[in-house]
């Protein structure tokens, strides 16, 4: 468990690097880390004073038993099942933990994506349930079922995947994640599929939830991504019913609720969707083509690999001739102020995961800064000597 608690992660790196920045007293932080939209502060300032000037809204209600109401009607409609068949929790990492601690036990194993969220494999750790790996491989990042045949063992019990996919926002297509359903059964798995990037992608690419797809899968998703709003902690599972059960029985034995003024304020967001996910088109809108015109120079001049994905906020393009990436991270916000995570986090040394979902002229300064990051880079000798 030591080992476990001790290890580095992509969540302790951010730490690091956003507390040497502020301990260096250098300029505005850019930050191409951020794997969701900005948090939009004033819509939903303007949101939660509407609903709690006198008289107070009705969804300010408690949660302790069941979730907050009116989140639950929202996710019943959303996806078209009972209440048993959801659990509101707080956040999709939370609901995760949650899944392996009531689904699983020490000595079985799970099978995970690579390049994946490091957490996926992580939290399992905790719990004392290994991860095997199967690879998601570059540049299309595309599910691979024979890969992930390969991984499974005897003990395995849990398939965790990602729909967008983390880090490359690359999409499982729908008759993919049917053969995907029928491996589950064939093999009596459960499969957890984290779709909090899910609603970047069209109907026509996902035309609904993988839980709607077979009682083997599992959907996790939050309010964090299309929205930007991981202040609210407001997630969710949602299953079959009999396996949601087994994740509330643990709950209700060990946990504590969610929050009910963040999820109240969730309800509130649900309510309003429209005005909130307009917001979230229009911040994608204005900065896809500064981050494609970005890409198409990079591309141009042979320093990197990979497109922008057709869908999400993220990118995973490879830089092409550093493997280290970490320390190509690191020096770069320190040279430049400008923060992007390191593949090593995913998985994957040699790439980079770069959010783009910023205001316009923010994106601008931090592409240009990364840009000449990147040329500097490139034509130093001993950067070339180190790089091998």
């Amino acid at each position: 468990m030591t080992d476990v608690l001790e290890a580095d992660s992509y969540a302790l790196w951010i730490r690091r690097t956003l507390a040497r920045a502020r301990a260096a007293g250098g300029g505005r932080i850019v930050p191409l880390f951020d794997s969701s939209v900005p948090e939009p502060a004033d819509l939903l300032t303007a949101t939660l004073a509407r609903a709690f000037a006198p008289p107070v809204t009705d969804r300010y209600v408690s949660a302790f038993s069941g979730g907050n109401p009116h989140v639950v009607a929202h996710l019943r409609r959303r996806y078209g099942v009972a209440s048993e068949q959801l659990l509101c929790t707080t956040g999709a990492t939370a609901a995760l933990s949650m899944l392996y601690r009531a689904l699983l036990r020490p000595g079985q194993r799970i099978a995970v994506e690579t390049p994946g969220f490091d957490l996926f494999g992580g939290i399992a750790a905790l719990h004392g349930i290994a991860a095997d790996t199967f690879q998601r491989p570059a540049p299309d990042f595309a599910l691979d079922l024979d890969r992930l045949a390969a991984a499974i063992r005897p003990a395995t019990r849990m398939v965790v995947v990602s729909n967008l996919h983390n880090p490359s926002s690359a999409a499982i297509p729908h008759d993919q994640l049917l053969a995907l359903a029928q491996l589950a059964e064939d093999h009596d798995l459960l499969v957890v599929v984290d779709e909090v990037y899910g609603d970047y992608a069209d109907a026509a690419t996902r035309p609904c939830a993988a839980v709607s797809l077979s009682p083997r899968f599992v959907t996790i998703s939050s309010l964090t991504k299309i929205y930007g709003l991981s202040t609210l902690r407001c997630g969710w599972i949602v299953g079959d019913a009999d396996v949601v059960a087994r994740v509330r029985a643990l709950a209700d034995r060990f946990e504590f609720g969610v929050s009910n003024l963040a999820h109240a304020a969730a309800a509130l967001v649900m309510d309003d969707a429209a005005a909130f996910t307009a917001r979230t088109h229009q911040v994608l809108d204005t900065a896809r083509p500064i981050a494609e015109a970005a890409f198409a120079r990079w591309q141009a001049d042979g320093w990197i690999e990979g497109a922008l994905p057709r869908f999400g906020c993220v990118a995973f393009p490879r830089l092409v001739g550093i493997e280290d990436t970490a320390a190509f991270a690191e020096w770069l916000g320190d040279r430049c102020g400008v923060v992007v995570a390191p593949g090593e986090y995913f998985g994957a040394p040699g790439h980079v995961r770069i959010g783009f979902a910023q205001p316009p002229a923010l994106l601008a300064v931090g592409l240009d800064a990364m840009e000449d990051g990147l040329r500097h880079w490139h034509s130093d000798p001993h950067r070339r000597i180190a790089r091998g």
